[in-house]
């Protein structure tokens, strides 16, 4: 038996035959380039690796310290809640004006308050006085207050989403204690246009009672002031028992009939005409109107009180007038009188304004910027631009040292070579026949 001896040369060829064809898998190539091969690329170029990190790591470093620093300061508001049980407690105390005060305890609701005073704190109003207030266009440096504001939106946060339900408001700056200013003064600037608008369903009805309450009181000095020139004129200062019995019967049938109609105005406000208890105040005001016209009365207050004859002297039946009507709006003055009180004690109960939980203070650390991420974030950035320079490197001189590979490389470098030297040549031919023409002209 013989055995066949193979030299060196045929034993690279028959490696070299026994390598995967092109169309093989490339999983397994001889060239396939291993996890092993690749850390040892990377230990090869470590320099390189650590040079690139340290260079990014210096420029993290003067970044971090060339950015300005910034403090935040943070207030926390309770918002106002939506309660009327203070006015239901108290309207029904007051005896016959109960269907005005079942009007006044009846809630509007709201069904994310906060939205709503997030919404106000955002508002152009509170931002232009906020500008005004801590002359914010000459701290940010615009010319217009327009341009202020989106600064300070900028600088603002605003957040009532939270499952606390309580409104947060940040502002940063880069001066501590104008931070805390700046978010203190944007609460008091919310207190401020929150007194001039009725937010909650108590300062709603604050509001028309406050109105109602002001228009009544100017009637009563004017038929207070009728009342005096009317004894002056008449002489007449007293009067008897049964005509004094008829004005006050008159007075309070009208007072009650003005109590009914304010009833139904605040009802039809959110309520059809068809409701029941719309339908019963009606006929309650009907009713009402018709005990006044049997007494011979009006409810327009220049209406006359017929009084039987020879029971009131002529010359006090003008008295009667005026004190008819000095007794009505003394009337009328005080149920709006209760009714607005019922309802300033409400819109305090409901927090008209809101409360500050926590008021902003002077931070005593800064905000931004976070110089150790930043650092540490362009350190790692770094490291992973070294590694890929690495590997770049690595891959270039494993195309280098392939020949086929090798001779493309060079042959598109004499390429780019020949197309630059050809546009630098028509360039240059272009130059001298744009000189030729100008020199022959």
């Amino acid at each position: 038996m013989t055995t066949k001896m193979l030299s060196p040369e045929s034993m690279r060829y028959d490696e070299s035959s026994s390598a995967p064809s092109p169309g093989g898998d490339p999983g397994k190539m001889s060239d396939e380039i291993s996890v092993l091969e690749i850390l040892t690329l990377l230990a090869e170029r470590s320099r390189l690796i650590w040079a690139i990190t340290g260079i990014c790591a210096i420029l993290g470093i003067v970044i971090s310290l060339l950015l300005p620093v910034r403090y935040t300061a943070t207030v926390t508001l309770l918002p106002p809640q939506q309660n009327s049980s203070m006015s239901a407690a108290l309207s029904s105390q007051l005896g016959n004006l109960g269907g005005v005060a079942a009007l006044a305890g009846s809630g509007f609701g709201l069904k994310n308050p906060n939205d709503m005073y997030v919404a106000m704190l955002q508002s152009r109003t509170v931002e232009d006085a906020m500008v005004q207030q801590f002359e914010l266009m000459r701290e940010y440096s615009n010319r217009y207050p327009s341009d202020a504001r989106k600064t300070l939106e900028k600088f603002t946060t605003i957040d009532g989403s939270g499952k606390d339900g309580l409104i947060h408001i940040s502002i940063v700056d880069r001066d501590p204690n104008r931070a805390a200013q700046l978010a203190n003064g944007y609460v008091e600037q919310f207190r401020n246009l929150s007194q001039q608008l009725a937010i909650t369903e108590a300062g709603e009805r604050r509001l028309f009672f406050e109105r109602e309450l002001e228009q009544t009181k100017n009637k009563l000095a004017d038929a207070e002031e009728a009342l005096k020139k009317t004894e002056q004129a008449t002489g007449v200062i007293q009067l008897d028992s049964q005509a004094r019995s008829l004005i006050e019967s008159a007075a309070s049938l009208r007072a009650q009939i003005t109590e009914r109609e304010v009833e139904i105005q605040g009802m039809r406000t959110y309520a059809t005409g068809e409701n029941p208890q719309l339908a019963q105040a009606q006929r309650e005001l009907d009713s009402l109107r018709g005990q006044l016209a049997k007494l011979g009365g009006s409810e327009d207050s220049n209406g006359e009180l017929m009084v039987p004859k020879g029971r009131v002297p002529e010359a006090g039946l003008e008295y009667i007038r005026k004190a008819r009507d000095v007794k009505y709006y003394e009337t009328i003055f005080d149920i709006m009188a209760r009714q607005f009180e019922i309802a300033k004690l409400d819109e305090a109960k409901q927090g008209a304004l809101v409360q500050v939980v926590d008021p902003a203070i002077t931070p005593d650390k800064r905000s931004s910027p976070k110089r150790a991420f930043i650092v540490i974030g362009f350190t790692v950035c770094g490291f992973f631009v070294g590694v890929l320079a690495a590997l770049l490197q690595a891959g270039l001189l494993r195309l280098k040292a392939d020949r086929e590979t090798s001779a493309k490389l060079s042959y598109m470098k004499d390429r780019l070579a020949f197309w630059r030297s050809a546009t630098k040549s028509v360039d240059s031919g272009g130059a001298k026949a744009v000189e030729a023409k100008s020199g022959g002209h």
